[in-house]
């Protein structure tokens, strides 16, 4: 898997519904992904999240709402999630 995208690819690339993931992170396997809500659903925007591997230590398949930093934003290191099984479907 290659990691060397700006973070315009990771945007698009999460927006039509891939995890997407930074080589640069300290933390193995987290990835970010799009939330669009349903009518059903008490939140009624879209938002991005990070979530957690299932094997995480202390907070295994935690999901957390994100805000990409400065850092994150100036990086080339973006590329498609190791676990995202429906890239290229």
């Amino acid at each position: 898997m290659e990691f060397n995208n700006d973070f315009s690819w990771a945007l698009a690339t999460v927006k039509c519904g891939h995890a997407i993931q930074r080589k640069g992170w300290n933390g193995k396997n987290l990835q970010v992904k799009l939330f669009i809500p349903t009518k059903k659903d008490k939140m009624t925007l879209a938002y991005l999240y990070i979530e957690y591997p299932n094997d995480a230590a202390n907070t295994p398949g935690a999901r957390v709402p994100w805000l990409a930093s400065q850092t994150d934003i100036l990086a080339d290191d973006w590329g498609l999630s190791i676990t995202d099984k429906d890239y290229g479907k």
